[in-house]
């Protein structure tokens, strides 16, 4: 079948529901990719008309695990600039990956916005003239978008689809807002009292209130915040006053901003914005302010930093496990079937819930033990210890089924012994299990994890547990890699939720609380827990000697 017939025979198709929209989505986006320069201009606009349609369908993850799967092969460059322009997740997935030719990248350009520039600005591999126009352009300058109205075909393509109306953003979930929190909370513990601040920036939005530009404080620290909804809690965003202002199309004065990042930029802002419109057509097209730092008058008298922080994420994890243990016990219910009869695929659908809340619940595990640690001084603990090496065979064994999954191979040489360490035999399988689980979960298929398990001479205080880095993060900085959002390409159900980075935390966090700690080297990571092993120095001289 050729492209043409391939095309035509989807676009006929009107999705029915949400599943049949999602595969049209990635139907859609994969002949494109492969084959897009085979077909005619009417057939690649009637597709790329029939995704603007279908964009609303299908969730922001599967549209981000779609970019990351074509832009591998893919070399069409409308499509690029499709995918290029969508939420900056689903973009990033698109250019980190892309390889056009450079007349294709120099005409995508001029069609991407602030964020995908600035996105493109951070890769070393694209030809010096893409590069001098990213810098003409100005890699963190303001595109605003262009209105939504697509002027290809009339939506008599897809008339189901084109009839469905466009979806609320979903709020983040839960979870993902824990792991920010609990960030948030530790930096806040550790951070000193006296801190550098910024006096002040100027920034503009988009007319979704997204904010695209800034300056006078780091692009992490504001870009992506809205001004259109109001943010509770103290969770970065603006404060019901600039909402209410923003749907009035109304001046912004002297409202509430909260930020996170560096010192210098976290924290609470005043800011004031003008609302601006297209000179020729009168669309309105967002705000133009500035902030600065709130005057001691018009802080809240006695209001506490982070006094309640721990309680609230405390609370929080109680609001996950209640519904979690209401589910998991009503699924034990029908799968032993304490009410009667049920049918086999029923029971099978329960067990399956079960096994489910079950590996949630060590997910909410995690998150709890991160909330409660301390940046303190390590608590060694007395009497305790555990066998790292059979320790290992058990997480390798427990990996079994997602390492087949997953189509990768687990390869952890012993090197001396023995391998007994100072920590409790669940501490130690915790922190073996997240690491491995973490980093099998970012392999290829087809990789090999390969690591060593290592009693050294020089060394013999400590135990080491080394991980050759996956190909995914060979050239990532420890940086990007202790970031709770870093999680590149994963897909295991509990690195899904919980990032790579945040893993990583988790893990380092265990360590240091037993008197370890995790190194992440340039080729590779390192667990250091302390050795128990008696007599170290006696028995390597004895195998020397030998």
């Amino acid at each position: 079948m050729t492209a043409d017939s391939m095309i035509a025979t989807i676009l006929r198709q009107a999705p029915g529901d949400r599943r049949a929209g999602i595969a049209a989505w990635r139907q859609i986006s994969d002949i494109l990719a492969q084959r897009g320069n085979q077909l005619s201009d009417d057939d690649v606009r009637r597709s790329l008309h029939a995704l603007v349609v279908l964009r609303p369908q299908v969730p922001e993850k599967v549209r981000r695990d779609c970019a990351m799967a074509i832009a591998r092969h893919g070399r069409f460059a409308p499509l690029v600039a499709f995918y290029a322009n969508d939420v900056p997740a689903v973009s990033a997935a698109m250019l980190q990956r892309a390889r056009l030719s450079e007349a294709d990248w120099l005409a995508v350009l001029p069609a991407t916005a602030a964020t995908a520039r600035s996105i493109l600005a951070g890769r070393r591999d694209l030809p010096d003239n893409v590069r001098r126009a990213l810098e003409s352009l100005g890699a963190g300058s303001v595109a605003l978008p262009q209105p939504e109205t697509v002027a290809f075909v009339a939506p008599a393509e897809l008339p189901s689809a084109a009839e469905i109306a466009r979806p609320a953003e979903t709020a983040p979930s839960q979870i993902s807002e824990l792991v920010r929190r609990i960030d948030r909370y530790q930096s806040a513990r550790a951070r000193p009292a006296a801190r550098k601040t910024t006096p002040g920036f100027l920034f503009e939005t988009g007319a979704d209130g997204l904010i695209r530009w800034v300056d006078g404080v780091t692009r992490g620290a504001a870009v992506g915040l809205s001004i259109a909804d109001a943010a509770f809690g103290g969770e970065p965003g603006a404060d019901g006053a600039a909402a209410g202002a923003f749907r009035q199309r109304a001046e912004i004065v002297n409202a509430r901003m909260m930020l996170e990042g560096a010192d210098a930029e976290a924290g609470e802002w005043r800011f004031s914005a003008l609302p601006w419109f297209d000179p020729a057509t009168g669309q309105f097209r967002g705000y133009r302010g500035s902030a600065r730092r709130p005057q001691q008058s018009e802080m809240p008298y006695g209001r506490p930093a982070v006094a309640e922080s721990g309680d609230s994420i405390r609370q929080l994890i109680h609001e996950l496990r209640s519904p979690l243990n209401a589910i998991s016990g009503f699924a034990q219910i029908i799968s032993s079937q304490m009410f009667g009869p049920v049918s086999t695929s029923y029971r099978a659908m329960a067990e399956a819930i079960v096994a489910d809340a079950a590996s949630i619940q060590s997910i909410i595990d995690d998150l709890d033990t991160a909330a409660r640690a301390a940046p303190t001084a390590p608590a060694v603990p007395q009497g305790e210890t555990a066998d790292l090496g059979a320790v290992v065979s058990q997480v390798e064994s427990d990996l079994g089924a997602i390492l087949t999954d997953q189509r990768v191979d687990l390869s952890i040489s012993r090197v001396g012994g023995p391998f007994l360490a100072q920590v409790g035999d669940a501490n130690s399988r915790r922190m073996i299990g997240r690491l491995l689980t973490a980093l099998v979960d970012i392999s290829e298929p087809g990789a090999v994890l390969v690591g060593q398990l290592v009693t050294e001479s020089g060394h013999d205080d400590m135990l080491q547990l080394r991980i050759v880095r996956p190909l995914a993060i060979r050239f990532a900085t420890a940086a990007d890699l202790l970031d709770p959002g870093f999680s590149p390409e994963g897909e295991a159900p509990g690195a899904a939720i919980l990032s790579l980075g945040f893993s990583l935390r988790l893990v380092d966090s265990l360590a240091r609380g037993a008197g370890g700690r995790l190194d992440i080297g340039h080729n590779a990571l390192t667990l250091h827990l302390p050795s128990a092993n008696p007599s170290t120095d006696t028995e390597l001289g004895i195998q020397q000697g030998e």
